[in-house]
């Protein structure tokens, strides 16, 4: 679960950029699901109810946090994100540590965001 400014805001962009599904819907909380299955949770900064999110002053938002996501289809997935305008960090490249393509981008909140295509995914 990320804490985010606008929730619905947030989800549309993941629901862009990474194709997820909304699960829930609202102002305040959202559940993002891929192939039916929940992957991200984002939760209003200003909804009380969990007093250990954070702080929403504090500009840093994620430092030292990268959200990663896995999809089979890494190449489509970055034609997709870059199509809906996503900010990329870095573009699909090989990364020969993991064996697999993967790309970097920063959501609207700041949070780094990395697609990582399967292991062994250098064809």
């Amino acid at each position: 679960m990320i804490a985010v400014r606008d929730v619905e805001a947030t989800s549309a962009w993941y629901q862009s950029v990474l194709g997820l599904a909304s699960g829930h819907g609202g102002r305040e909380y959202e559940q993002l699901l891929s192939n039916g299955e929940m992957v991200l949770q984002l939760h209003d900064w200003n909804v009380h109810e969990h007093p250990h999110l954070g702080d929403p002053g504090i500009e840093a938002c994620g430092n030292g946090v990268v959200l990663w996501f896995h999809e089979s289809g890494v190449v489509a997935a970055f034609e997709r994100a870059v199509r809906a305008g996503a900010e990329v960090l870095e573009p699909i490249h090989i990364n020969s540590l993991a064996n697999h393509r993967e790309f970097w981008l920063k959501d609207p909140n700041g949070y780094k965001i990395v697609v990582a295509g399967d292991y062994g995914d250098l064809a």
